[in-house]
Parts: C-alpha cells; sequence; structure tokens
C-alpha cells in the first residue's frame, strides 16, 4: 500500500539528529521505535501527509492538504534545524492545533499564576506598609503629647505656666491621701498585734500541754498542775476566737486602704494628667492666637482649638468620676470602720474581762465562723 511505501522510505531517510546538521540513517527493521527515541512528534493528523525526499538532503517537500499552506511547499533544512526542542528532540513543523492549543494553555496558566502571586505580594506589602504608617503615626501623636505636656510641667515647676486648680477638689484628694496613710498604719499595727498575740496562743497552748503531762506525773501536786492546765487551755481557746475577730478586722482595713481608696486614688490620677494635657493645650492654642494671622497659623489655630475641646471634655468627665468617687468612698469608709471598730472594742472587751459567752456572741453578731484547730494544714493522704 501507498502508506507502507511512504513509511519505509521514510524510515531510511537521513534526517539531522544534533544542532550541528550531521545526519543519520534510522535502521529499516525498528524504524518507528527509533523515531520515538529521539522525540519525533507525530499525531494522527501528520500520518496522513506524505513525506518525500528530494534530490537532495538541503531539502524536504511536504505535500499537506490541511496546514494553511499551497497545495506543495519547500521547507529548507536549515526550518527544521531551528525546531529543535530544549531537550534535543525534534517537533514536527506540522504541529497539531491540539497540541499548540495545550502550549499556550500552559502558558496563559502559568501567567496567570504569576499575576496573582504577583497580586498578593502587592496586597501583602501595601497591608504591611499600611499598619508601618498607623504606628508611626500614633508615636507621632505621642511624641507630641508627651513634649506639650512637658513642656508645661517645666512651666509650672517654675511658676511660668498657669495651672487650673479646683479648691475644694484637691482639697478632698489631699484629705483622702492622708486617710489612706492613716488606715495603712493602722492595717500595720493590726497585724503585728496579731502575729504577737498568735504567739501567746501558741505559747499558751504549749504550757497548757506541760501542765497536763505534770499533773499526770505527779501526784503529790496533781490538782494544782491541773488547774492550771484547765486555765491555759480556755484562755487559748479564748485567744483563738479573739484572734479571728482581729483578722476579720485586718481583712476589712486591707480591703478599705489598699482596694477601695487604691482605686479611687487611680481615679485622682487620670484627673491629674487629663488636667496637665488640658493645660499644656490650652497654652498652646493661647500662644497661637498671640501670633500673626497668616493661612498657615489660621490653620494651625483650627486644630489646636480641636485638640483642646477634645481635651477639655476629657478633663472635665474624669473631674466629675473623681468627685463622684470621693462622695461614695466617704460613705462606703464611715460605714466599714463603724462596724469593724465596734466589732474590735467588743471583741478585746469580752476577752480581757474574760466574758467568753460574750465574745461568743460579738462573732455571731458579725456573722465571723471561726476554722477548726488544724483546718490550714493538709491531711495525711495530701502529706503521701
Amino acid at each position: 500500500m501507498m502508506t507502507d511505501g511512504i513509511m519505509s522510505k521514510a524510515a531510511t531517510m537521513e534526517i539531522p539528529i544534533n544542532s550541528n546538521g550531521d545526519t543519520g540513517t534510522l535502521p529499516e527493521d525498528d524504524s518507528l521505535e527509533q523515531a520515538t527515541q529521539i522525540q519525533w512528534s507525530l499525531d494522527e493528523k501528520d500520518l496522513q501527509q506524505v513525506m518525500v525526499s528530494g534530490p537532495n538532503l538541503n531539502e524536504t517537500s511536504i505535500v499537506s492538504g490541511g496546514y494553511g499552506g499551497t497545495g506543495e511547499g519547500i521547507i529548507p533544512t536549515s526550518s527544521i534545524k531551528g525546531l529543535r526542542l530544549s531537550r534535543g528532540s525534534y517537533i514536527c513543523p506540522s504541529e497539531s492545533a491540539a497540541c499548540r492549543i495545550a502550549n499556550q494553555g500552559e502558558l496563559c496558566t502559568g501567567s496567570s499564576m504569576h499575576q496573582s502571586h504577583s497580586s498578593s505580594a502587592v496586597t501583602a506589602e501595601e497591608a504591611s506598609r499600611g499598619v508601618a504608617v498607623e504606628k508611626l503615626d500614633i508615636v507621632k501623636k505621642w511624641g507630641i503629647n508627651t513634649y506639650k505636656c512637658t513642656k508645661q510641667m517645666i512651666s509650672e515647676r517654675f511658676g511660668r505656666g498657669l495651672r487650673t486648680v479646683d479648691l475644694e477638689l484637691e482639697a478632698q484628694i489631699d484629705v483622702l491621701r492622708d486617710t489612706k496613710r492613716k488606715y495603712e498604719n493602722i492595717l500595720r499595727l493590726a497585724r503585728a498585734l496579731t502575729n504577737h498575740f498568735y504567739s501567746m496562743v501558741q505559747t499558751q497552748r504549749a504550757l497548757g500541754d506541760t501542765f497536763a503531762d505534770l499533773s499526770q506525773k505527779s501526784p503529790e501536786l496533781q490538782d494544782e498542775f491541773g488547774y492550771n492546765a484547765e486555765t491555759q487551755k480556755l484562755l487559748c481557746k479564748n485567744g483563738e476566737t479573739l484572734l479571728g475577730a482581729i483578722n476579720f478586722f485586718v481583712a476589712s482595713i486591707n480591703t478599705l486602704a489598699n482596694k477601695t481608696m487604691e482605686d479611687t486614688l487611680m481615679t485622682v490620677k487620670l484627673y491629674e494628667n487629663a488636667r496637665l494635657e488640658f493645660d499644656a493645650y490650652r497654652a498652646d492654642l493661647e500662644e497661637l492666637n498671640m501670633g500673626p494671622r497668616d493661612a498657615v497659623t489660621l490653620s494651625r489655630i483650627d486644630t489646636a482649638q480641636q485638640q483642646f475641646q477634645i481635651h477639655k471634655e476629657k478633663y472635665e468627665r474624669l473631674r466629675s468620676d473623681v468627685t463622684i468617687k470621693l462622695k461614695f468612698l466617704e460613705e462606703n469608709k464611715v460605714k466599714v470602720m463603724h462596724k469593724q471598730l465596734l466589732l474590735f472594742h467588743n471583741a478585746i472587751s469580752a476577752y480581757f474581762a474574760g466574758n467568753q459567752q460574750q465574745l461568743e456572741q460579738t462573732l455571731k453578731q458579725f456573722n465571723i465562723k471561726l476554722k477548726p484547730p488544724g483546718a490550714d494544714k493538709p491531711s495525711w493522704l495530701e502529706e503521701q
């Protein structure tokens, strides 16, 4: 058949096998396998072509009906050399449309992936740049505010700057600070009393145990040792009851001084900072108002006026908060101290008067529950 003749003729044709134009002859028996080994790209449409060797190896005639050329054309051998692949294989000049579409798809996919990576990189760079600009703006505002407040503080220290003063509120704040110092002193002394009294109770317990032991081992003094042992045990029991009342008193004073008053003083500190910022921006606005009135200065005055208004509102809001907290603190302090001072007086009086019933009644009155002896100690199972 014509196809067999054509394939046998193509099998013995010398073709270029490297970039230098060298030729080689494919053996007849294994022509298709060798053609596959050198990666000559053929498809079903290519098998319909008729390749005829010319008079010499410098050119090859191709007769094709489906590749857009004339009925018969000449392709130089040098043009065939240029169709070599990067890995040394050849591509048929009449490459199929499917191959061209696949190659174009790969190129399009690669370009779209490159564009997506580029766009994502640009987005990440813009986001990081935005964060950096925001942080820089925050640092800039903080620096300007710190400079103005420091300038105002130094001016006040040297008596050159004007300071906003609320005489009534400042007097109440000074009273609060003095009261807190005195309550902290009461707390320190009450804790010292607790420690000393606890040591005395432990000594009384040890002394009572010693008297009880000697009463068993000294028959001639059994009654005398027994009386003293009972007395020390009773004093120890009453002492533990008094310790419970004093500990409750210490805990209440600690809450009042180190939590309630401290919270109010934190608000006072915020108020004082707001007052300093308010005076700093007020002085800045006054300084701008005394200068020339050109376009740049008017713009700066508008900005300074806005900042002044913001800090004025903040200052007034915190001043109101401090006034309210001072009022509630005073009411709470009177209520708490009335209860705690009554407890302390009744407990101390009952203990030293030896009135055990009144001492226990005092604890019940203030809802104080004593822990049983050894409750703070871990059990033998926990110690293992």
